[in-house]
């Protein structure tokens, strides 16, 4: 989703006239384009709400993700930061945006390219790193991500989390990103919850997840058929499970991929089938987990109980890391080589 808005928030910093978002999108013959899931928000007080939601900017330096025409850029420079770093992967908008980079000297940096392949350990001036255990650095990361590249990107993001690296190597960077209202959902899910997914534990786990509020699709031009939620992110201290992040993500995208049956159903896929049965039991009670508890009502704990017995057990046998239940099923049942361990997981999750 691409949101914006018209000028006009008086601030300690305020830019110089500009044309309104509206008059950028006709003179530049902008249009939504919907397989990107491209939608334009005009409205001021949302982009400033979402911007908002970010914390006290005065002084930041802030990266925004597909900055789009620019509405949520132009809230971001009325917050009076020090430097702002757009990554627009649309060259239909760079000559918008350069506009307001002119209209804010030595304030904007404008970079054309895909921010799943951006570098951004390059992003900021060393001088802002912070140790992990200090408060976060006043580096922020705020975009509208279409849904297309929401998921994989706040994946990528937990990933450098768990590694400290990207975005991450500053320390702990805060994120504010919007989502399809139900991938909100999912992120910030309790234990029972309806939402509860293989995302509600892999963002929890490395961060401090909110849900800050919901713009509704009549709020957007043209109207999507979904909300939209606003979700803020801070990396924790000590993650809740202190394993590496491939280990933790394979043990719960396992147990989610059949989140209508027990969770031991999930756990069986983790070993070869010669010895299913017996380390299935084996894991379940070195964890001490209820294997008749469905996916969604295991807590934090159980999945680090999980988790930690797993490492355990493939430490003892270094294969076992490495076995592939899809691949097994595939060469037994001659399944389509395009058919991938994560396409089926999303399939279940949207179950």
């Amino acid at each position: 989703f691409w949101m914006m808005a018209a000028p006009g928030k008086v601030a300690a910093f305020r830019l110089p006239p500009l044309p309104t978002i509206g008059e950028i999108i006709k003179l530049f013959r902008l249009r939504a384009q919907k397989q990107l899931s491209q939608n334009f928000l005009l409205d001021l007080r949302l982009t400033d709400k979402i911007v908002r939601q970010a914390g006290e900017l005065t002084n930041a330096h802030v990266c925004e993700v597909g900055p789009g025409p620019g509405g949520i850029t132009r809230s971001i420079l009325n917050a009076d930061v020090a430097q702002l770093l757009l990554v627009e992967k649309d060259a239909r908008f760079i000559p918008g945006l350069k506009m307001l980079s002119k209209a804010a000297p030595g304030k904007v940096d404008i970079v054309h390219g895909d921010i799943l392949t951006y570098n951004m350990e390059k992003a900021f001036p060393k001088h802002l790193k912070k140790n992990w255990e200090d408060e976060p650095p006043n580096i922020h990361i705020i975009g509208n991500l279409p849904f297309s590249v929401s998921t994989p990107l706040i994946v990528k993001w937990l990933e450098n989390v768990s590694k400290r690296d990207g975005p991450f190597f500053y320390g702990r960077t805060q994120m504010t990103l919007t989502f399809q209202k139900e991938v909100g959902e999912r992120l910030t899910a309790k234990t029972g919850g309806r939402q509860r997914s293989r995302l509600s534990i892999m963002s929890q786990h490395l961060c401090s997840v909110e849900n800050c509020f919901v713009i509704p699709g009549q709020a957007f031009v043209p109207q999507p058929q979904v909300d939209v939620a606003v979700v803020h992110f801070t990396p924790l201290v000590q993650p809740k499970i202190q394993q590496p992040f491939k280990l933790v993500e394979k043990v719960v995208q396992s147990v989610f991929q059949f989140r209508r049956k027990y969770c031991c159903r999930g756990i069986e896929i983790l070993f070869p089938e010669r010895e299913r049965l017996k380390k299935t039991e084996e894991l379940m009670m070195a964890a001490d987990v209820d294997p008749t508890l469905r996916p969604v009502q295991l807590s934090m704990s159980h999945f680090r109980n999980l988790c930690n017995v797993y490492r355990k057990m493939c430490d003892e046998d270094p294969s076992l890391f490495a076995y592939n239940y899809r691949e097994e099923l595939r060469q037994k049942k001659r399944l389509p080589k395009n058919t991938s361990y994560s396409e089926q997981i999303e399939e279940e999750e949207e179950e």
